[in-house]
Formats: C-alpha cells, sequence, structure tokens
C-alpha cells in the first residue's frame, strides 16, 4: 500500500512530540513493505527551531539515526496535490496543518484513497473554534488519540467517523539499555515547558521533593522561562536543555526514577490521554512515578506498571522507596516493559491503522453514514 502523510516535521523534535510517533510509523510501515511519503512545510517552526539552537549538525545526526526516513519539505505556493497524492491507498493529515492544506488534501485525492484526520492535541476542548475551521467532508474520518477527544469529534458533528488511535513507543529505539555503574543520579525528567500548563504541577510533583529529598536531578527540556529556570537551580536540578529524542534511552539508563505530570487540560478535560513520553520510559525500563491522571481507558495497571502519588507528599515518599529499594523499583519497571511490548508499541499501532483502512472502502462507502469504533483494546 502507499501512504502519503502531511505532519508538521518528521525531522525536528524540537517541541514536537509527535515527531516521535511519526518516526515510529513509518519505520514500521516501511519494514512491512509499505512505501510511505511524508510532507512537512519548508518552514516548519520546529526545525528552524532546532537549528537555530542547535545548528544544521542537529539535522544531520538525525538523519544518522533513522537513515531509511525522509520528508517532502515543500512550499505552499503551488503544491501539486494531485501529484503527491497520485496512487495513495491511504492520506493522512495531522492536525498541526493549516486548514486550506486540510481541506486540499480533501478535495484532491483519488476516490479509492482513504483520507484520515490525525488529532494528537487538546483543542478540541480547549478550543473548539480552532477545531472547527477544519472542512473535513472530504474525510472518511478522524484517528483521535483518546476516547475523549473521539468523542467531541462526534458530538460537534466534525466528523461522521472516528477512531481511537492512542500514540506507542517505537521499541526499534526506546528499549532497556545496560545501567552503567557511573549512573549520573536518581532522577531524570524529559519534557518541555509548554504554555504554563503544568507549571503549578512542576513545582509540586518534580521540584520541590528533590529538593526536600536531596535527590541528583536532571532535566531536559526547552521553552522553559528564566523564572523557571531559577526555579530548578534553586532546587540543584541539573537543567541540559534539549535532548534529541533518540538519545532517550540512554539517558533514562543513568538514573533511578522519572516522572509524569501531565498537562492540566489533559487532566480536567481529557481524561485516558498520557503524553507519548509514558509509553517511552516505560519501554526504556526506568522506574516512573506519576502525577495523578485517569487511566480511564485502562492503558495501564497504575500500582504495577508505575507508581501514582496523588499530591507531593506522596510523590516525596514513592521517589524515597524507589531511591533505597532497588530490587522493589525494578519489579515495578519490568512491568511496565511488559505491559508496552504486549499493547503498546508503533508495531499495534500500524496493526490498527492497517485493520482500519481495510475496513473502509473509499470508492464506495457513504462517506455520511457513521460507523465509529475503537481499536487501541482490541
Amino acid at each position: 500500500m502507499k501512504f502519503v502523510l502531511f505532519y508538521h516535521s518528521l525531522v525536528s523534535d524540537w517541541n514536537h512530540g509527535n515527531a516521535h510517533f511519526l518516526r515510529g510509523i513509518v519505520a514500521e510501515l516501511q519494514s512491512r513493505g509499505h512505501e510511505v511519503a511524508v510532507y512537512e512545510p519548508h518552514d516548519a517552526w520546529s526545525v528552524r527551531q532546532l537549528v537555530a539552537d542547535h545548528g544544521a549538525s542537529a539535522i544531520e545526526e538525525w538523519q544518522a539515526r533513522y537513515p531509511d526516513l525522509r520528508s517532502h519539505r515543500y512550499r505552499r505556493e503551488g503544491f501539486d496535490f494531485d501529484e503527491a497524492l497520485d496512487g495513495a491507498d491511504v492520506a493522512i493529515v495531522h492536525e498541526w496543518n493549516e486548514p486550506a492544506l486540510v481541506a486540499s488534501v480533501g478535495e484532491h485525492a483519488p476516490a479509492s484513497c482513504r483520507v484520515l484526520f490525525h488529532d494528537t492535541h487538546h483543542r478540541s476542548v480547549s478550543a473548539p473554534d480552532d477545531m472547527a475551521r477544519y472542512d473535513l467532508r472530504g474525510y472518511d474520518g478522524v484517528l483521535a488519540f483518546g476516547e475523549a477527544v473521539r468523542q467531541r469529534y462526534l458530538e460537534h458533528g466534525w466528523c461522521a467517523r472516528a477512531w481511537v488511535w492512542h500514540e506507542a513507543a517505537d521499541t526499534r529505539v526506546f528499549h532497556p539499555l545496560p545501567r552503567p555503574e557511573d549512573h549520573d543520579g536518581d532522577l531524570v525528567w524529559i519534557g518541555n515547558w509548554g504554555d504554563g500548563e503544568r507549571a503549578a504541577e512542576l513545582r509540586e510533583f518534580l521540584v520541590e521533593p528533590v529538593r526536600d529529598l536531596g535527590l541528583r536531578a536532571r532535566l531536559h527540556g526547552v521553552r522553559y522561562p528564566a523564572d523557571a529556570l531559577a526555579m530548578l537551580k534553586e532546587a540543584g536540578i541539573d537543567y541540559r536543555g534539549w535532548l534529541p529524542n533518540w538519545r532517550a534511552p540512554e539517558v533514562f539508563a543513568r538514573f533511578r526514577a522519572t516522572v509524569h505530570v501531565p498537562r492540566r487540560p489533559y487532566v480536567r478535560l481529557l481524561p485516558g490521554i498520557p503524553t507519548i513520553r509514558v509509553f517511552e520510559a516505560l519501554a526504556c525500563g526506568i522506574t516512573l512515578v506519576s502525577a495523578p491522571w485517569d487511566d480511564a481507558e485502562h492503558l495501564f495497571s497504575p500500582g504495577r506498571d508505575f507508581l501514582v502519588a496523588r499530591d507531593g507528599a506522596q510523590m516525596r515518599e514513592q521517589l524515597r522507596a524507589i531511591v533505597n529499594d532497588a530490587d522493589y523499583a525494578s519489579g515495578i519497571a519490568a512491568h511496565g516493559v511488559a505491559t508496552v511490548l504486549a499493547r503498546h508499541t508503533c508495531a499495534h499501532r500500524v496493526d490498527e491503522l492497517l485493520s482500519i483502512a481495510s475496513s473502509m472502502d473509499s470508492a464506495a462507502m457513504d462517506r455520511a453514514t457513521p460507523n465509529v469504533r475503537s481499536l487501541s483494546h482490541a
């Protein structure tokens, strides 16, 4: 089959977590013999920022790590949609694209092509007017990265069909590595500041426990304002800035634990949706402690795959136990790895995608007829 994908960027993961999942899906599709063409804007801001901060060598290092992945960096003016979509069996358009491009793909896709819109953000609840701008009349359905998002599309009438398509770990890259004897510390956190959507939570569940327990801690991420950097410094947290996502496994291997601090919109409005970093951390075999979130879709077994801290005081207790009891920590980590390998790899998600595609006959299907379902636990 030929897949044509329109995304923000395959090349850069600078403040762009969706690149993690996209790389894994493309690699998995290619490994099964499918043809995959990825299109990204020539001026994608994530690429621009990455090069501005770290130079062109960052792109070269990415290409060396993923030698089989390529993207077409197109200019919107004069772009030939008919040529790009020629022979496509499946076209997927990510929600970070401009509405005009989204509409154009739906208009130009061949009649035999299944056309899907992929939503991996909280804007369906936090900014519904923005999402209402997308014209999905030429689409066969929506891939939503959680049941709560899928429901929003159906409730608002933005589409007739929607499937749950959770993110997952690319286990070609994310897997346990041997832990060196000269490990770097107790706790590492890899995450971006964002728009202050979890500033208070980071203080309660990360900064203050590290400071109070005297843990040796490191933080990787971007877009941290001056006051946040001062907070980290005061707590003794070693801030190292951007980390290429493919290097996360080697960093996880040098620390005892990590934490998950979900952004506020997901906790309050979109239960059941963890970030991709949860899947990746568990796949790497590091013990994880999470701030509260509702695993409404039963993706994991909280308390067995990872620990949960209801507040800062319990986070201190959980981290203290992990640091002081290596056998206890390794048992939790092993369970998390097993769950990811059993249910949450990019191979599982490609299986789901192919099942969705095979269930649709675009040439004959009435796109106005609802046909929604979730495959995450099939």
